[in-house]
């Protein structure tokens, strides 16, 4: 029997009397790899900001493995990686593993010594992102690209099930995007791990999820990617519930 990870129904919500969820339902199962679309204004984030408990439901539901949101406490299967290129200060004065480290903080709470258990899962999480080799590099030295993978291995540490990435690609250079990708696809296939992408890049998304979600203050559009690519411009705009057209990415 497969697995939900994540069950919304019948969610909406708004600020103040402005509206900005309607009647969302959505359901993500085990492994997963689900990307999320919308244009600005669309929802994305404040859909994210429900799913992990920061802004509370007004209206509808939402599950995590099967658990009622006001009831779930197992947080530590899953891990964020918020928009770093807008928050992060490259002058941080933390070594990469420290910065790695940090995300056990959750697991083992404040001014713990990492046991030798703990500094190895550090370890484990930057080879799974290819930065181990950086270990002793400063955060703030490496390239835009480089530093995602930082904190997704930050998100990785403490072993989660379910990773939230909101526009993973912000800061990162165009050579490294199809890069980053497949770093992505290979955590989701290889190490079992369920993802939720939030992404702004039609173009780019739509050839690496398995599962495309469109939304705009409501779900448009929940299924296949390629059948979403194969649709016209007018037919992807009726799902997507905006005008728009598609730029067509050429990796090599």
């Amino acid at each position: 029997m497969t697995e939900n990870i994540l069950s919304v129904e019948h969610l909406s919500f708004q600020y103040d009397e402005q509206p900005v969820l309607k009647d969302i339902n959505l359901s993500i199962q085990k492994g997963e790899f689900a990307g999320l679309i919308g244009p600005n204004g669309s929802g994305k984030t404040t859909l994210i900001k429900l799913i992990l408990g920061l802004e509370k439901i007004q209206t509808g539901q939402i599950h995590l493995f099967g658990t009622p949101l006001e009831k779930f406490k197992q947080w530590h299967k899953i891990g964020f990686v918020s928009q770093k290129a807008n928050t992060f200060n490259r002058g941080f004065p933390a070594t990469v593993y420290e910065t790695v480290a940090m995300g056990l903080t959750g697991k083992l709470g404040y001014f713990r010594f990492l046991k030798k258990k703990d500094q190895a899962n550090v370890y484990e999480a930057l080879s799974n992102v290819g930065m181990e080799k950086f270990a002793e590099r400063n955060i703030g030295d490496l390239s835009g690209g480089q530093q995602q993978r930082v904190f997704i291995a930050r998100a990785l540490v403490s072993s989660p099930e379910f990773l939230i990435l909101d526009e993973p690609t912000v800061g990162v250079d165009t050579d490294n995007v199809e890069r980053f990708y497949k770093m992505l696809a290979d955590l989701n296939q290889n190490q079992g791990i369920t993802l939720l992408l939030i992404s702004h890049d039609i173009g780019s998304i739509t050839t690496h999820v398995t599962d495309l979600l469109c939304l705009n203050k409501t779900i448009h559009y929940h299924g296949n990617p390629n059948n979403y690519q194969n649709m016209t411009d007018e037919q992807k705009s009726q799902f997507y519930g905006h005008s728009m057209n598609t730029v067509t990415h050429h990796h090599s």
